[in-house]
């Protein structure tokens, strides 16, 4: 790997015998006597590496660091220092300098050295390349990706939010439906108002009417005074149902009364609230399979589903992941104050060629882990967790080789529900995270396969 070194050091036989060595071993070079005459030099072109003497006369290798990091954090900066201030070349890599060789200067240590060090310039330029890549690319703010899927995805959201029309986003866990559903609502004229977002599988089938469309003094139990829903506070806005299939079939028939007649009835009131909001709706499951079996309210779809997104799962979308996972490394490390530039090639491997079961969600949730536990700029295999860096799903994947007769499937997934559920003490709440499903999809399993705790 080669590179362009600027040579900084103000004696002259220094100078020549560095030249000599780096452009032997096909180096580009420019040697300067001093740290001005380097800093006017830094003005007209970029160097690869700044390879500078620590004690000079006039402005020091330290000074002349300092004010080339101000300029460019990720400039790689090497000092040389004579033995009695190793010091003080310690204290420059404590503020950013790259390394420091030890006069007299060893040929061999020297190059190791450098070496190094490109490989550090040549992952900060990839990663830049990226970061430019991704603003080329990013069409929508806050959403990464340049994949076609993603493409369509932009394509639908930039045609569709400037109208009133509801939304139904598909796509598993973790794939940024919200994200989706906020840009819809920053691109739309309501943008101004409130955009509120509320997980239908997170609040109890008895609060759901009181959280979205309010309740009166003493209307229940606690009820103590009045107070408003997501619905009217969101008047002129826009409302985000994320897993809108996991509502109950009875608060669906409010929903779809609400979304006709544009008006509200606060649980334990007598008069009707006009509203006006836009309704997006997300899910991961098939609502026309819950159609059929009674889980869902077909006129209900019919209103949410006018206009349909369907989000890929990121792998489907390989080609982002690395784009993905350079955005995060930045997020982190800025937020976190630790300096890791960047993912080195062996863990960005890993990254590439894992499955992701829990999509953009989980990828940020490893990344972020990487930074914190990173020993250098980068983050090596080490520093990812077991299932990456053995391709394990999150839930463990364990080998499974089919019989050549086949297998009960529905035998096989009974089994699995009963050993989850005796695994969470016949809790449903626990056990469904641990088979990848929902609590009304495992409720429902259970009651298909007539699963009851034993006595």
């Amino acid at each position: 790997m080669k590179g362009t070194i600027l040579i900084v050091d103000d004696e002259r036989g220094q100078r020549e015998i560095l030249q000599t060595i780096l452009e032997g071993e096909g180096h580009r070079t420019v040697a300067v006597s001093g740290a001005r005459e380097a800093l006017e030099t830094l003005e007209g072109r970029e160097f690869d590496i700044i390879l500078t003497d620590l004690k000079m006369q006039g402005m020091s290798g330290m000074e002349l660091m300092e004010q080339v990091l101000t300029d460019d954090p990720q400039q790689c900066t090497i000092m040389m220092t004579a033995h009695g201030t190793v010091d003080s070349a310690v204290e420059a890599m404590k503020l950013g300098a790259f390394d420091y060789l030890e006069k007299p200067l060893e040929r061999d240590n020297l190059l190791l050295t450098l070496r190094r060090a490109l490989e550090r310039v040549s992952l900060v330029k990839e990663n830049r390349a990226l970061h430019r890549k991704l603003e080329e690319t990013n069409a929508i703010p806050n959403i990464i990706g340049a994949h076609p899927k993603m493409k369509e995805v932009y394509r639908v959201i930039t045609k569709i939010a400037p109208t009133n029309s509801t939304v139904l986003i598909y796509g598993e866990s973790g794939t940024g439906k919200e994200l989706v559903a906020s840009a819809i609502h920053d691109g739309s004229p309501r943008k101004e108002k409130p955009f509120f977002a509320i997980n239908c599988a997170a609040i109890p089938e008895t609060l759901m009417e009181s959280e979205l469309f309010g309740h009166e003094k003493g209307a229940f139990t606690g009820a103590s005074s009045r107070e408003i829903g997501i619905f009217e506070a969101a008047d002129g806005g826009t409302v985000f149902l994320d897993e809108i299939g996991e509502m109950s079939v009875a608060m669906q028939a409010k929903l779809l009364r609400a979304i006709q007649t544009k008006e509200i009835r606060r649980v334990g009131g007598k008069v009707n609230v006009p509203v006006d909001v836009r309704i997006l709706s997300a899910t991961n499951r098939e609502l026309e399979a819950e159609i059929r079996r009674g889980g869902f309210r077909e006129d209900l779809f019919y209103r949410l589903n006018v206009i349909r997104i369907n989000l890929p799962p990121l792998r489907e979308r390989g080609s982002d992941i690395a784009t993905l996972a350079d955005f995060f490394v930045r997020k982190y490390s800025s937020q976190s104050g630790i300096g890791v530039k960047g993912i080195s090639r062996p863990a960005l491997k890993l990254v590439m060629n894992y499955s992701w079961p829990g999509n953009v969600r989980q990828l940020e949730s490893v990344i972020e882990r990487g930074v914190l536990m990173a020993e250098s700029d980068q983050i090596e295999p080490s520093d990812l967790p077991i299932e990456v860096t053995e391709g394990l799903s999150q839930a463990g994947w364990v080998p499974f080789e089919l019989p050549a007769d086949g297998i009960q499937f529905e035998e096989l997934e009974k089994n699995l529900i009963i050993k989850a559920m005796e695994r969470a003490d016949w809790v449903i709440a626990k056990a469904a995270p641990l088979l990848g499903m929902s609590y009304k999809t495992l409720q429902y399993r259970l009651e298909k396969f007539g699963i009851e705790k034993p006595g």
